[in-house]
C-alpha cells in the first residue's frame, strides 16, 4: 500500500447485501478516486469470488468471523477479535488505515469505535451524525444512536463536532445550530436540554439559533440539529418510515385506477426526481464523530452506490483533517 494514498478499511461482510455489493462499491471507489486504497476485511475466498476483476489498489485482509446484528455489540467486539468489523477497526488503531466503512451493526460500530479505535482527547461520548435531506436544504443531525443518555456537556461537544462537520464536509458557511426540543420557547426542554442551551449559547465560536421542534426538521430550519441518541434515533426512523409508507400508499393507489396509472406515467419524471432527492444512497454514510479515525456507518441495505458514497464521506473527512479540526476546537 502506498503511503501517499488514503487507505480505507472496508468491512466486506457487514450489511444485508454483503459481500457482493460491498466489493462492487470498492471497485467503483477505486475507479472514481485515484488516491484511495481499499482493504476489504472478511472471508478471503468469498471476497475473491465477488471481485470480478483484480485492482492494484484493492487488498484483502482475511477475517473468518462475522458480527450478527442481534449480538450484544460490546461483547461481540471484545470476543470476536477476528471479525471483519474488528479487523477493519484494528487497522485504524495500528495506523494501517485512516478510515473504516461498514454497513454492519450500528451498535457494534459504535462499540468498536470506542473500544478499538478510541475516543478523541476531550470527547466524553461519540455521536453518530446523519445528513437529512429536507425541503429547503441538507441538515446534519447528531446524535442518532451512539449515546442514548447524555449530559449537557455531551450535547455541547456534539454541537462543536456537528458545526465543524457541516462547515468542512457539507460546505455550509457559518452553520446554524439548534437543539431538538418539545417547543421553541426558552423554558422548554428537560434539564439536559436546558443545561446544554446555556453551554452552547456561551460558546462564542458557535452560531446557536435556539430550539427546533420535530415538525420543523423536514423544512431544514437548522444546519445542525443536536439531540441525544435516543430522541435522534426515533426522529430518524420516524422520518424513514413516513417516506416508505407514503411510497407504499402511492403505489397501491395507482394500481387501483387506470386513470391514476395514466397520470403516473406523466408524473414519473417528477416522482423519480423526488425519490432521488430523499434517497439515502445520495448522501453517503453516517460519521461516528469523536473517535480517533474516520469511522463511517453505511446504511444496512447499502448497495454499491451507497457504499461508494460512504467511502467518499470517509475520504473527504480524512482530506479535510476532520479530527484535527475537532481536537483544536476542543
Amino acid at each position: 500500500m502506498s503511503e501517499k494514498n488514503i487507505t480505507i478499511a472496508l468491512d466486506a461482510m457487514g450489511g444485508d447485501n454483503a459481500p457482493d455489493e460491498i466489493c462492487l462499491g470498492a471497485l467503483k471507489a477505486c475507479e472514481k478516486f485515484d488516491d484511495v486504497e481499499i482493504v476489504l476485511t472478511g472471508n478471503s475466498e468469498k471476497i475473491k469470488s465477488c471481485l470480478k476483476q483484480n485492482h492494484s489498489r484493492i487488498h484483502i485482509e482475511h477475517a473468518d468471523e462475522i458480527i450478527d446484528p442481534d449480538e450484544h455489540p460490546a461483547n461481540a467486539i471484545r470476543k470476536k477479535k477476528n471479525s471483519s468489523l474488528r479487523v477493519a477497526m484494528e487497522m485504524i488503531r495500528r495506523g494501517y488505515a485512516q478510515g473504516c466503512v461498514s454497513a454492519g451493526s450500528t451498535g457494534a460500530i459504535v462499540a468498536g469505535g470506542v473500544l478499538v479505535v478510541g475516543r478523541l482527547k476531550g470527547i466524553d461520548r461519540p455521536a453518530l451524525g446523519v445528513p437529512i435531506p429536507s425541503i429547503e436544504k441538507i441538515s446534519f443531525m447528531l446524535d442518532v444512536g451512539a449515546t442514548v443518555r447524555c449530559k449537557p456537556e455531551n450535547l455541547l461537544q456534539f454541537a462543536l463536532m456537528g458545526s465543524i462537520y457541516s462547515h468542512k464536509i457539507l460546505k455550509v458557511n457559518n452553520p446554524e445550530i439548534k437543539l431538538l426540543s418539545n417547543g421553541t420557547e426558552e423554558i422548554k426542554g428537560d434539564d439536559t436540554v436546558l443545561g446544554a442551551r446555556d453551554l452552547i449559547e456561551n460558546k462564542n465560536t458557535l452560531n446557536f439559533g435556539g430550539y427546533i421542534e420535530g415538525n420543523d426538521v423536514v423544512w431544514g430550519k437548522a444546519d445542525v440539529i443536536v439531540c441525544d441518541g435516543f430522541n435522534g434515533n426515533i426522529a430518524l426512523k420516524l422520518g424513514e418510515g413516513v417516506m416508505q409508507g407514503l411510497k407504499s400508499l402511492l403505489t397501491d393507489e395507482v394500481k387501483k385506477s387506470f386513470m391514476a396509472k395514466t397520470g403516473m406515467l406523466l408524473m414519473a419524471p417528477v416522482v423519480k426526481k423526488l425519490w432521488t432527492r430523499f434517497n439515502y444512497e445520495q448522501y453517503g454514510g453516517s460519521p461516528l464523530l469523536g473517535v480517533n479515525g474516520a469511522v463511517i456507518k453505511a446504511h444496512g441495505r447499502s448497495k454499491s452506490p451507497a457504499v461508494l458514497s460512504a467511502i467518499s464521506v470517509a475520504r473527504n473527512f480524512i482530506l479535510e483533517n476532520g479530527n484535527g479540526l475537532i481536537s483544536r476546537e476542543l
